[in-house]
């Protein structure tokens, strides 16, 4: 059996685990408090051996209704927005940091944290990058470090051992990657000398440099943002009793005869998915060996005074300006870090810790961090457009109505205060977040969404739907789409590409590749098609229609030319080819191509065609898809 049908079935047993260990996940209280009652009768094909028009009616009535009890009552519909699993720990390793562990978290939130690691932990004991990964000593090392520090000790339970076995087995905590190393420096549990430099005054180099953190991806560089405060200050946690059981216990070798400099490249081979180039390699030896002291060191201190002062100015713009979210939720914890590290008892660590909820989510296999502060907007959206196209809206309009008010609510109504230049932001008026306003980040697609949703429903009358809304806004949500196309015609997801591919090579991080700048993206750039074609249609005489019809051809042009040669496209945000193809050719008919005028098109349906999942006549994909860009089919296809 290969290694993706192993973790497949593995998958597959823990998700019947979850469900004997424990009850309904937070949707089931939306469910129960709407209570809608379905008296539709259900269909059972075995009646007759196929679905009727009528059978496939009811079908449809039957499943908008049930998840119409779902939507919560402000109109969005909540969801398990996680499975990234250095997440949680990395939050346990802020909050004991910062003594905060007990004030945030009540015993029943710590009962079910444990829960959940315990519920992802694989039969070998170590812990994957997702729920459904392979061991990496990354994860392993994280959720063995975060459980010890919610009160488990080596004889609580059988998994312990296991999993510290399993670390030790594969080299011990010095071959964990770069950001696992930097969470057990600040926690104590790790010597700053054996991380590879993070130095804060990168932030003061002129912005025209391609390598400026500020030409980055806005993920990667507000994260490496209070990274590089914490590096500057050398930052350790107080040392409690668990930090030093933690030292005995994650390494093969006595704590204090380590050697902290080969330590510094260290990775364990099941994490080096994006291994460090030897330009990194020199860059990060030289600033160790030259940089670091010079700066750590009257007069070169100076510098580091002004470099972290200047750092934590933008740590504040961050914090400020997305009420404490941040942008997702790993900046966020090191943020709060930062925060405290500046001062204990400040409102801001207190407003961060308020809105750590916002994080959180309880479900069948316990409670989780997701992977930002959820995924409202985005599933709203994508649920409207899903029950328009069933031509059922009229049925359900309260549900469309709570929607549509949720979205229109959801639009951020300003920009970032103050010189957007100086932090490096762009526009966001008009926009829409991945989630909530507060988030305050704006993403292409999600605005197109969004746009595309408020046009559809100006089809219906406000009694039904809902007051459209009001179309200088929507001239905003225009602007700021037509302000994120790239010179050739793709959109990313935050921000323009602001610097070059080759960045990559200075990507300190072993466990993710593509990270260094804001990439354009097949489904951004469909999205954004959909919506201005929408609003072409709407607003045939709008004032900038020459821009939204070049704008329109520029991005259609590039989806033909990023095609791959079987007619696929590579989709980032979800799995993988099927989805990425699913946006290509949507955003191409969109645009007025058709199987008849054009090949891209008659490539793609080739490409669908050959990948359906007979006899089912589904389609299915592996997420070593996404992993390894080659096109893996599910297991259960070599299982039938």
């Amino acid at each position: 059996m290969t290694a993706r049908r192993r973790c497949a079935v593995r998958a597959g047993t823990k998700a019947a685990a979850y469900r004997r260990r424990s009850g309904r996940g937070a949707c089931g209280l939306f469910s129960k408090s709407n209570g809608l009652k379905i008296d539709l009768p259900q269909i059972k094909m075995e009646e007759h051996g196929y679905a009727t028009e009528e059978d496939v009616l009811i079908s449809l009535k039957r499943a908008i209704s049930r998840y119409s009890t779902l939507q919560a009552h402000d109109g969005h519909w909540p969801g398990d927005y996680a499975g990234t699993l250095f997440l949680l720990p990395s939050l346990i390793v802020a909050l004991h940091v910062t003594g905060a562990v007990s004030t945030v978290l009540t015993s029943e939130h710590q009962k079910e944290i444990r829960r959940y690691l315990y519920n992802h932990q694989n039969e070998d004991g170590g812990w994957g990058l997702h729920i459904e990964g392979t061991s990496t000593m990354f994860c392993s090392v994280m959720n063995y470090v975060a459980l010890r520090l919610l009160g488990e000790g080596l004889d609580s339970s059988g998994e312990m051992l296991q999993a510290r076995s399993w670390i030790l087995d594969h080299g011990g905590a010095t071959l964990t990657p770069s950001w696992g190393k930097f969470f057990l420096s600040v926690l104590g549990v790790y010597d700053w000398s054996g991380n590879n430099p993070l130095p804060p005054e990168i932030w003061m180099l002129p912005y025209f440099l391609p390598i400026h953190p500020g030409r980055m991806w806005c993920n990667c560089r507000q994260v490496y943002l209070p990274m590089s405060f914490l590096y500057g200050k050398r930052f350790v946690g107080a040392m409690t009793s668990v930090v030093l059981d933690l030292r005995k216990e994650l390494y093969n070798v006595p704590y204090d005869v380590i050697d902290w400099d080969k330590a510094r490249n260290g990775c364990a081979k099941e994490d080096l998915y994006y291994p460090h180039s030897p330009l990194q390699d020199i860059v990060w030896g030289t600033l160790n060996k030259i940089g670091e002291p010079v700066l750590m060191n009257w007069p070169g201190s100076k510098l580091r005074e002004k470099a972290l002062d200047i750092v934590m100015k933008h740590i504040q713009y961050e914090d400020e300006t997305t009420q404490y979210i941040c942008i997702a939720p790993m900046n966020k914890m090191l943020n709060m870090i930062c925060r405290w590290v500046e001062d204990p008892n400040s409102e801001a660590f207190k407003l961060h810790t308020e809105r750590i909820y916002d994080f959180l989510w309880v479900a069948e296999d316990g409670m989780k961090m997701k992977s930002y502060n959820g995924s409202q907007l985005w599933d709203t959206a994508l649920t409207v457009q899903a029950i328009f196209a069933t031509g059922l809206t009229e049925e359900f309009g309260q549900t469309i109505k709570l929607a549509h008010d949720y979205i229109k609510r959801s639009q951020i109504r300003m920009d970032c205060p103050g010189d957007q230049s100086k932090w490096y932001r762009h526009i966001s008026k008009g926009g829409w977040t991945h989630s909530t306003a507060d988030e305050a980040w704006p993403v292409s697609d999600c605005t197109a969404e969004a746009l595309k949703v408020l046009l559809l429903l100006t089809k219906f009358p406000p009694e039904l739907a809902g007051e459209p809304m009001e179309t200088s806004r929507l001239d905003d949500t225009v602007n700021i789409l037509l302000s994120l196309m790239n010179d050739d015609g793709s959109f990313g997801a935050y921000e323009l590409t602001r610097s070059y591919e080759w960045l990559e090579l200075l990507n300190p991080s072993e466990s993710f590749g593509g990270i260094m700048i804001e990439y354009p993206y097949v489904e951004c750039t469909s999205s954004v098609i959909q919506g201005l074609v929408l609003f072409r249609e709407t607003y045939p005489q709008h004032c900038r229609m020459e821009e939204i019809d070049n704008c329109i051809r520029k991005a259609a042009d590039y989806i033909e030319r990023i095609q791959r040669s079987d007619g696929s496209w590579y989709g980032c945000w979800a799995i993988c080819f099927t989805y990425g193809t699913w946006f290509g050719v949507r955003g191409l008919v969109a645009a007025g191509r058709t199987y008849k005028n054009s090949q891209a098109i008659r490539k793609a349906c080739e490409f669908l065609l050959s990948k359906e999942l007979l006899p089912s006549g589904g389609w299915g994909e592996s997420y070593f898809s996404s992993q390894d860009k080659v096109m893996y089919l599910p297991l259960f296809v070599f299982m039938s």
